[in-house]
């Protein structure tokens, strides 16, 4: 049967959401070494996008080093340069591996954004402003805003024009999308925690579009360690009802899927 990939979504870029759908397809061995991408027809249409995206989409993927093209046979994954991450599961799935992962996402996202302030084009800012766009709307009808958040995140670093670092993040995104999900269920319950979060947001966001580095760099460290911050000061309730099931993808393989059962979020 073929591949089923998900629909593609407001808030980035065609091609980095038809180049992240194959990456994932490759990064869980559900695309091995040596198999042949579908031809750039078939993803077309299962994308139901343009030609002239998926090239872009492919490109992005030699670009990462996970496939090659070999002269008129098509695309093909290469082998992969490293092994997977794995997690002890008793130490994972806790409140400690959640701020841990929020420690990894400081040190990355700080400097992409400072990146993305440096580098950052018109189309770049508009971007990122499309997918804060999406989260607020996400988030006013009642979502948790996890993709939405990730894909304005991804914003920032498509702006930061570093494929290797683009690369890490595409490794650690099971992780670190395990992580946010949980960050944005305990903020979702409080209306202080979701008006900052949109507050730091807003700062990133504008300190990237005014090409203000260091502020950039600043603001994206600050978000991280409020994150850190607005965990530590969650309602013991949240980790017993729902932040252990959440944490629970971390080490589970399913971090992008969503929890099945939930207590209240509002």
């Amino acid at each position: 049967m073929a591949t089923q990939f998900q629909s593609i979504t407001p808030g980035a870029r065609l091609s980095v959401q038809v180049a992240d759908a194959l990456s994932a397809e490759i990064r869980t061995s559900r695309m091995a070494e040596g198999d042949r991408l579908p031809t750039e027809a078939a993803l077309v249409e299962q994308f139901a996008v343009s030609r002239t995206v998926v090239r872009e989409a492919v490109s992005r993927l030699k670009s990462l080093g996970l496939v090659e093209s070999r002269q008129g046979s098509g695309v093909f994954v290469k082998r992969a340069a490293f092994s997977p991450l794995n997690f002890d599961a008793g130490s994972a799935v806790s409140k400690q591996a959640v701020i841990q992962m929020v420690e990894v996402r400081r040190a990355l996202e700080a400097e992409v954004a400072a990146l993305a302030a440096e580098r950052r084009s018109e189309a770049d800012v508009k971007h990122i402003r499309q997918a804060m766009g999406a989260l607020d709307k996400a988030v006013k009808a009642g979502g948790d805003g996890v993709e939405e958040d990730v894909s304005y995140h991804r914003a920032i670093a498509d702006a930061a024009q570093n494929p290797f670092l683009i690369s890490t993040l595409d490794y650690l995104r099971q992780f670190l999308r395990g992580a946010t999900r949980v960050t944005r269920a305990n903020e979702a319950r409080r209306a202080d925690f979701a008006r900052q979060v949109q507050r730091e947001h807003e700062a990133i966001a504008q300190a990237i579009t005014l090409g203000k580095v260091g502020q950039a760099r600043q603001a994206a460290a600050r978000h991280m360690d409020n994150a850190i911050q607005r965990i530590e000061q969650a309602d013991p309730a949240f980790w017993q009802q729902e932040g252990v099931q959440l944490a629970s993808a971390l080490v589970s393989g399913n971090a992008n899927q969503p929890a099945t059962t939930l207590g209240n979020t509002e």
